[in-house]
C-alpha cells in the first residue's frame, strides 16, 4: 500500500492521480512541485486554462518574448508546432544573405535590371537557400540528438516520452482506465490531448533565435563589406573576388554570433522544450543543456583554425 502512495501523487486542484515524478498535473495543468530556479521568470511553468492553440505566428512570437508560454500551448498541440516552418524561415533568411553578399559585386558589363543579371541574382538566392536549408536540417538534427541524449541521462527523457505519448489508442484506453475526479472540468493539462509527441517537431522550436540571428546576420553582411567592380562574363575575375569575400574576418564575427546563440539562447529554449514535453525538472535538463551547447559551440565554432584569421 505504501508502495502505491509513493508512486502517485494526487493534483489539490482537480484531484486525477500523476505519478511521483510529475511536475505539472496531466489532468488540469498546476504545478504539482515549485522548483527554486522558477523563481526566475524565464522558467516559471505557465498555467492558465488552455482552449485552442494559437496561430504559427502567435507561437512564435511568444517564443521571443513569453517561452513558457509559447512551450505550454505548443505542448498541448504539438503537431502544430512551427517548428519546419522556423526552419524554412531561416533558410529563407539564408537565401537574402546570399543576396545581401552578391550586392557587393557590382557587374560593370550587365545592365542593373537586365534579365541576366535577374537570373543570376535568383539562382545565387537559390544556391544560398537550398544550402542554409540542408545545412540547418542536418545540423538542428544533430543537436536534438546530442540534446536528447543528455535529457535521457538526467531525467530518461525518452523513456517518459514512451509512457506519456505512446501508440494513441494505447493513450485512449489509458485515459479511460484512469480513475479520474468527477470535477475534472479544467483543460490546463495534456492528458486529454491525444496525439504523439512530435518530439523533433516541437524541439526544432528551440532554434528560434536564428530567426532573429540570420536577421542580424544579413546587416552584417550587408555593411560589413566593400563593394568591388567585377566583369560578370570573367568567371575567373567572380570566382577570385568571391574567394576573397569568403576569407574576410567579417565572417568570423558571424561565427562568434552562432556560437553564443548556440551556448546560450538555444540550450534555455530547449530546456523548455524537454520540460513540457516530459514533465520533468527544469533544473536537471538545464544542465546537460547548457553543457552540450557550451561543448558544441567551442568545438564547432571556436576550435576552427580559420575563426581568428
Amino acid at each position: 500500500m505504501s508502495q502505491t502512495v509513493a508512486a502517485f501523487q494526487r493534483c489539490p486542484r482537480c484531484g486525477n492521480e500523476n505519478t511521483a515524478e510529475s511536475f505539472a498535473c496531466n489532468f488540469c495543468g498546476i504545478r504539482l512541485k515549485i522548483e527554486r530556479i522558477e523563481k526566475v521568470r524565464f522558467f516559471r511553468r505557465y498555467e492558465t486554462e488552455w482552449v485552442a492553440p494559437y496561430p504559427w505566428y502567435m507561437k512564435i512570437l511568444f517564443l521571443f518574448v513569453n517561452a513558457p508560454k509559447a512551450f505550454f500551448d505548443i505542448n498541448h498541440k504539438r503537431s502544430k508546432a512551427p517548428g519546419w516552418l522556423i526552419l524554412l524561415f531561416s533558410s529563407l533568411l539564408y537565401g537574402l544573405m546570399g543576396l545581401a553578399f552578391l550586392s557587393h559585386f557590382n557587374f560593370t558589363s550587365l545592365p542593373t535590371f537586365s534579365p541576366e543579371l535577374a537570373m543570376f541574382n535568383l539562382s545565387f538566392f537559390i544556391a544560398f537557400f537550398v544550402f542554409g536549408f540542408s545545412f540547418q536540417l542536418i545540423y538542428f538534427a544533430i543537436l536534438i540528438y546530442l540534446f536528447t541524449k543528455g535529457a535521457n541521462y538526467a531525467v530518461g527523457f525518452s523513456g517518459k516520452l514512451e509512457k506519456r505519448f505512446g501508440a494513441l489508442k494505447e493513450q485512449k484506453e489509458k485515459v479511460k482506465e484512469t480513475d479520474m475526479s468527477p470535477f475534472s472540468i479544467y483543460k490546463g493539462g495534456t492528458m486529454l490531448q491525444l496525439e504523439g509527441s512530435y518530439k523533433f517537431k516541437m524541439m526544432l522550436c528551440a532554434f528560434t533565435p536564428f530567426l532573429l540571428i540570420n536577421g542580424i546576420k544579413i546587416l552584417i553582411v550587408l555593411f560589413g563589406f566593400p563593394t568591388v567592380d567585377v566583369d560578370a562574363l570573367s568567371t575567373s575575375e567572380i570566382l577570385n573576388d568571391m574567394a576573397q569575400m569568403f576569407n574576410a574576418p567579417t565572417w568570423a564575427v558571424l561565427d562568434i554570433i552562432d556560437a553564443i546563440t548556440i551556448a546560450t539562447w538555444v540550450p534555455l529554449l530547449m530546456t523548455l522544450a524537454i520540460r513540457e514535453l516530459s514533465n520533468s525538472s527544469t533544473t536537471r535538463v538545464l544542465i546537460p543543456t547548457i553543457i552540450i551547447g557550451v561543448v558544441v559551440a567551442i568545438l564547432f565554432y571556436f576550435l576552427r583554425p580559420t575563426l581568428f584569421g
